[in-house]
C-alpha cells in the first residue's frame, strides 16, 4: 500500500495538506515534513488548516508556510484544481473544520496518512496503522520507502517533533525498539539534538503561561482511587491570566507523573462548550471513551468536544468511567494533596 500511495503523490503536480482542528505537534510536524518533501521533489503544495500554527511549534522551519483557512479565492482554486487531498493525523471531515467540506469535495484523489481508529470511508487510498506511535512515524515509513535522502535537516526536525510530542517524549506504550532507530536516524540528519528540540516544544513558558499552570494545577482532583486525574481550564482563569488556551498544551501529561494515575483528562471550558483531551499509560484504552462523548483518538490520547458547560461535563464523564475503564466505581474521589500539587508545579510541560 506505501508503493502505491508513493506512486500517486509522484504522479502528483499539486498537492493540497490538511490536518485537525486545534492542531497539535504530531499535526503540525507530519503537515510540515511531508510538504517540504514534496516541494523538494518538485510538487506544487499548499498547507492549509482551520486553525493557525500553536505558538510553541512557530519555530519550526516551513511552519510558516502553513496557511489559516480563510475560503480566499487562492485557497479554494488550490483545493478544487488539487491532483491529491492529503489528509494526516485525523480521519474525518468534521475533525477538518471550515476547509473540511471542501477537501472533501475536490475532484483531487484524498489520501489519508493516520494512526486513530475508525476512518471514515470517503479516502480513496491510506497508509494507516492504529499501532503506530504517531502519524510522523507514518509519514517517515513513506519517506523511506520513496527516497530516504530526502529527509533533510528541516524534514527530520518536524518528524522528529511529531513523534516526541504524540509519544509523550517516548514513554508511551507506542515506543518501540524500532521507533528509536527511526528517532536515531532523524536526530542524526538534523542540526538540532533531542533537548534542544525539546526544549523549543515545552521550555517557551511566558509569565502569563507559568500563572495559567499554577491556576490549572489548584483544580487538580483524583477519581477511582486514585487511577484517574483531571484538571480543568475555565475561561475565567484563561482570562484572568492571559495566557492563550495554547499554553495548556502538556498539563494532561503532568496528571500522569503522579504515581497510581494511570488516565488523565483536561478539560477546557469554551464559548460553545467543553474540550476534553485523553490521555492514558499503557494498557489503559481512552479512544472509546471519547467516542462515546462524539470524539476519538488512539489508545492512549484522545480527545472529544461536548456541547455542554464544564462542570456538568466533568460529572458526566466521570460517571460514564466504569464502562471503559477497570475501575472499582465504590471509590471516591479526592482531593490533590499539597505535596503533589507543590510537586507538578515544579516539573512544567513537556
Amino acid at each position: 500500500m506505501v508503493a502505491d500511495l508513493v506512486q500517486i503523490l509522484k504522479n502528483a503536480d499539486r498537492v493540497v495538506i490538511s490536518t485537525h482542528q486545534r492542531p497539535d505537534g504530531d499535526a503540525i510536524g507530519s503537515q510540515v515534513a511531508l510538504g517540504h518533501f514534496l516541494r523538494d521533489k518538485g510538487k506544487q503544495v499548499w498547507m492549509i488548516n482551520s486553525d493557525p500554527v500553536p505558538y510553541n511549534l512557530e519555530w519550526m522551519p516551513g511552519s510558516s508556510d502553513v496557511q489559516v483557512y480563510v475560503h480566499s479565492l487562492d485557497q479554494v482554486e488550490a483545493i478544487a484544481s488539487a491532483d491529491a487531498i492529503v489528509v494526516v493525523d485525523t480521519n474525518a471531515m468534521g475533525r477538518l473544520g471550515r476547509p473540511g467540506k471542501q477537501l472533501k469535495g475536490s475532484s483531487g484523489q484524498k489520501i489519508l496518512i493516520d494512526h486513530h481508529t475508525d476512518p471514515e470511508d470517503w479516502f480513496e487510498i491510506s497508509h494507516r496503522r492504529e499501532s503506530a506511535s504517531s502519524t510522523g512515524e507514518l509519514i517517515y515509513e513513506l519517506m523511506a520507502a520513496w527516497d530516504l535522502s530526502g529527509i533533510t535537516s528541516e524534514v527530520a526536525k518536524a518528524l522528529y517533533v511529531a513523534i516526541m510530542t504524540d509519544t509523550g517524549s517516548f514513554r508511551f506504550a507506542s515506543v518501540s525498539p524500532a521507533l528509536h532507530r527511526m528517532t536515531a536516524d532523524l536526530l542524526e540528519r538534523s542540526d538540532l539534538g533531542p533537548a534542544e528540540m525539546h526544549a523549543l516544544v515545552y521550555d517557551r513558558k511566558s509569565p502569563e503561561g507559568m500563572r495559567l499552570m499554577a491556576a490549572v494545577l489548584s483544580s487538580l482532583q483524583l477519581h477511582y482511587g486514585g487511577v484517574v486525574g483531571t484538571m480543568l481550564v475555565t475561561r475565567q482563569i484563561l482570562a484572568d491570566t492571559g495566557a492563550p488556551v495554547e499554553e495548556t498544551d502538556g498539563f494532561v501529561n503532568m496528571l500522569l507523573t503522579i504515581e497510581g494515575v494511570s488516565v488523565a483528562l483536561i478539560m477546557t471550558e469554551t464559548a460553545k462548550g467543553t474540550k476534553i483531551s485523553f490521555r492514558s499509560k499503557g494498557d489503559w484504552e481512552v479512544h472509546k471513551w471519547a467516542q462515546s462523548m462524539g470524539g476519538g483518538g488512539h489508545r492512549n490520547a484522545a480527545g472529544a468536544f461536548v456541547q455542554d458547560g464544564l462542570d456538568s461535563t466533568l460529572k458526566t464523564v466521570m460517571q460514564s468511567a466504569p464502562r471503559f475503564l477497570k475501575l472499582d466505581q465504590s471509590a471516591d474521589s479526592s482531593e490533590l494533596s499539597v505535596e503533589d500539587a507543590d510537586y507538578l508545579a515544579m516539573l512544567g510541560g513537556g
